[in-house]
Order: C-alpha cells, then structure tokens, then sequence
C-alpha cells in the first residue's frame, strides 16, 4: 500500500458565481480534491475564496473543514490577495502540505505563499507521491522532454498541480464538514483596484474542460472561421498555438503550449500547426491527435494518431459538409 500524508493538506478551492445566485465549485478543483485524496491520510481542508461556498460538492469530495476566506471588497482573481487568504488559512490549520491548480493565478499564488511562508514551490506539477514520508512532485521539463521527480527539501510544500486529465470522482462516502469563517488582513501590496473590466470571448466550452479541442496555428493565417466552425460542430473549445496568439489572431487565453494552457482532451485536432515543441508540450495529454497541415514534414505528424497532407481550407469544408450529412 502506497504512503499517505498523515497530517492535513490545505487544499485551494475556486468557485464561480456571486453572492445573489450562490456558488459552485469548478471542475478543476473538484478533480484537484479528487488527487489530493489519493495522497491524503488525514484531514482535507479547503479554503474557499467567497463567502458561500459549495458545501456539498466539497462534502462530496471528501473535505473534512471548509475555510472561508473573508474576502470583503477584494477579488480572488488577485494572486496577492488569494496568497494573503492561503497563509491565513495555514496557520489555522498548519498544513503539511498546500495544493492549488496550476494555472496563471496559481503560478503567482503558489510563489508568494512560499516566500510568505519561509518554504518552497512547484508550478506545473503533473503527479504526485508518498515515498519515506516525504511529498514527491513529478513535472515535465526542457520543452516536454524529460519527467523529473522532486521534493522540496525544508518548510510546506506548496504545489499547482495540473488537473488537466485528471478525472473527478466523488469519495466513496460523504463528509460532513462544517464553514468556519476566516478573517484575512491584507498585505498593501496585495490589494488591487480595478480600473478597466474587458471580456474576452465568450467560449460555451471551457479550453482545459473540453473534451474535444479545435486548435489553429500559423496555417490559419489569421483566419479561424473554419477552426471555431469545427470546434461548434464537435461540441468542443478552440485553442490556438504561440504564433496565432502572439499575432493578435486569437486571445491570449487561448494559447495552449508550455507557456500557455496544458490540456488533455479525448480529441484533439491541430489546423495547420507545425508541431512546435512549445505547442506539442501543452497537448501530450490528450487521448487522439489529429493533425491536418500541408507539409508531409510537419512534426505534429510524429505525435498524430491521424493525419491529412492537406490545405485546411480543402479538407475541413469537406468535413464540415460530412458532419453535416451532406
């Protein structure tokens, strides 16, 4: 039988909603619960960062003490404040271990609160182990190449751990954890005032969620009517390599590759996408790659379970039309 942390593991949670029609907790936490578990022999706390949380979705996964946060005027899309929030919530419950999901926030929270707390971080991690009571961390390195396996040598760790192919399940039974109310006093450098709002769009698929994901690369030239086309028919979210996002083509929150978003999807097809490195290492997780791009050479062919040489702008209409029953 594999080692457990036998003390308690601070979990970071989000939630998406508003104070007037209530909070639910996101997939991507929910499926973080569900490995802290795998690891975890004592108690499971999660710091929510509102002030009603979902307690059933958290008793679900097998939280045993629900910390919320009193977050007042401030917002949990501020890394400084949600840092603030997280070493409030760890000397209430002094944790063996913190985990949060690695995504931009999390990158920036995770350092912080390592350097709050004396200790040290890891972003980007992909799994995680017991060995001789110590917490090992598994991360990809130099572009996807190789897998290195870690710990950090003194204080709590502090992990972002990528939930992309991760599965949620509930726990097999139930907890009953109860809301304790945790007020924070916040840095001065942690606080923010907003001074613009913009809305990027508006996605029905969330990019690391999706099960399938459309992505468009250089081979679009700017043109993503046929990689959003695709992506509706499929029920799928569309993404887009380094050079798309970097060319004003496509938001940057679309960007999968090592300094974009990891995903792992049951599909995944590339439109004109050469098969960067940088790109290849964000999609290594999915379950079928499908690749359609006018050069025979393209690397994205050596990781494709399914290939087209082809022009997209010839071979997708052509595919639309099928889905279609045309």
């Amino acid at each position: 039988m594999s080692e457990l942390i036998e003390g308690t593991i601070l979990v970071v949670t989000d939630h998406t909603g508003d104070d007037e029609h209530g909070y639910v907790l996101t997939e991507a936490s929910k499926r973080l619960l569900t490995a802290t578990r795998e690891i975890a022999g004592g108690d499971i706390v999660a710091l929510a960062l509102n002030s009603a949380p979902d307690v059933a979705a958290l008793a679900a996964q097998g939280v045993t003490r629900i910390i919320a946060a009193r977050l007042g005027r401030f917002s949990p899309r501020v890394p400084g404040i949600v840092a603030d929030c997280v070493v409030a919530a760890a000397r209430e419950c002094d944790p063996e271990a913190i985990l949060n999901v690695s995504n931009a926030r999390g990158h920036d929270v995770a350092g912080q609160v390592a350097v709050l707390l004396g200790t040290g971080a890891s972003v980007d991690v992909s799994s995680l182990r017991i060995t001789q009571s110590r917490l090992l961390a598994s991360k990809s390195v130099l572009d996807g190449q190789w897998e290195t396996e870690f710990h950090v040598s003194g204080g709590v760790p502090v992990i972002a751990l990528r939930t992309a192919g991760l599965v949620a399940a509930d726990a097999p039974e139930p907890t009953t954890p109860e809301v304790e109310h945790l007020s924070v006093s916040f840095r001065e450098a942690s606080k923010a005032v907003a001074v613009k709002s913009s809305r990027t769009e508006d996605h029905t698929v969330s990019l690391t969620d999706a099960p399938v994901v459309v992505c468009g690369g250089r081979g679009t030239q700017g043109d993503f009517t046929l990689v959003n086309q695709l992506a509706e028919r499929l029920g799928g979210a569309v993404g887009a390599t380094r050079v798309a996002t970097e060319e004003g083509w496509i938001d940057r929150a679309a960007q999968v590759g090592q300094s974009g978003v990891a995903i792992a999807p049951n599909l995944y097809i590339g439109l004109g996408i050469s098969g960067d490195i940088h790109h290849v290492s964000g999609i290594r997780g999915a379950q079928t790659i499908v690749a359609v791009c006018d050069d025979a050479e393209a690397a994205i062919f050596e990781l494709a379970d399914f290939g087209v040489v082809g022009d997209i702008n010839v071979v997708i209409p052509q595919a639309l039309s099928a889905l279609d029953g045309q």
